[in-house]
């Protein structure tokens, strides 16, 4: 054998000792991760939707992923800034401010594509089909419900888009309530205790009222969309930066694989409405920023 085949060999079993060790090194630090989402739906359908997608993180990252059902954004941001949680689903606005919050100590590496494979989605205001309006001007008066004050298209969007429209929701609504989850703020319209409730919009087929309809929690017949926002950026899943890096190409890596390698568990998460992920970085959320601080500056002028 040569001189240089000697060597070359050297160097690759070099490369995958230290490699191994490397992936040691972080499961030793780190011998269980956590997963942690908000509850658009009840949290058994919560648990239904995301326990395979949990199962095959865990097979493919070689330790326990477990998920934790966070009660609002706020208790992921302070969860991921306290270094608790390690993967954080989120919605673009709450993102932003986890990563403000804590210093860049959060970072965006994927964002579920729609059917068509674009990725980004909507904020849309539902009201029943009964109401006698149809656009959201026509609703002066009447009770509002937005979702979580962290919420990018239940709270922030919608804020922001009536402010463009010369509305101020304190003066031109009855009542303006936060429902706590996307589910409750269209509950909340079936029941009558509020006459519009915003929620995230993908499509007929994908959105948050399609999933609860094909429940029978809702009639498609009985409701009607009344406001479309400006397209958002994709909601994104994120880690924690002070992470090792070898860790975090593996949690990337397991996301970009999972339409391939867990075909059912994938579905079963998007609902059978996308056909993977797509990557996202900190700099894709520029237009949230600005978002958040309207919003901050609007929170300041309330306070």
């Amino acid at each position: 054998m040569t001189l240089t085949r000697r060597l070359a060999l050297a160097l690759v079993a070099g490369t995958v000792m230290t490699t191994g060790a490397f992936a040691q090194d972080w499961k030793a630090k780190y011998p269980e991760l956590v997963y942690a989402t908000v509850p658009a739906e009840n949290a058994s359908g919560v648990t239904e939707r995301f326990g395979p997608f949990m199962e095959y993180l865990s097979k493919e990252l070689g330790v326990p992923v477990k998920l934790r059902i966070a009660a609002d954004y706020a208790a992921v941001i302070e969860g991921q800034r306290g270094g608790t949680i390690h993967i954080g689903d989120y919605g673009p606005s709450s993102y932003v401010r986890a990563h403000t919050v804590s210093n860049g100590g959060v970072e965006a590496f994927a964002t579920m594509r729609a059917f068509d494979g674009s990725t980004g989605y909507y904020a849309v205001a539902w009201a029943k089909s009964s109401a006698a309006g149809t656009k959201l001007e026509d609703f002066k008066g009447k009770n509002l419900c937005l979702v979580d004050p962290n919420s990018t298209s239940g709270n922030n969007v919608p804020l922001y888009s009536m402010n463009k429209m010369g509305i101020d929701p304190a003066t031109f609504f009855a009542k303006v309530t936060n429902a706590g989850s996307h589910e409750n703020a269209v509950l909340a319209v079936q029941q009558g205790t509020c006459d519009l409730a915003f929620n995230w919009w993908n499509s007929d087929e994908d959105s948050n009222f399609a999933r609860m309809a094909n429940k029978g929690m809702v009639k498609k017949e009985d409701f009607k969309i009344v406001f479309r926002s400006d397209k958002i950026p994709g909601s994104p899943y994120a880690v924690l930066s002070s992470m090792p890096a070898d860790l975090k190409a593996a949690i990337a890596k397991a996301f970009f694989d999972a339409p391939t390698k867990a075909p059912d568990a994938f579905k079963k998460l998007s609902d059978g409405k996308s056909p993977g992920f797509a990557p996202a970085k900190h700099n894709d959320y520029q237009v949230t920023i600005e978002l958040q601080k309207f919003i901050d500056n609007l929170r300041k002028k309330g306070s």
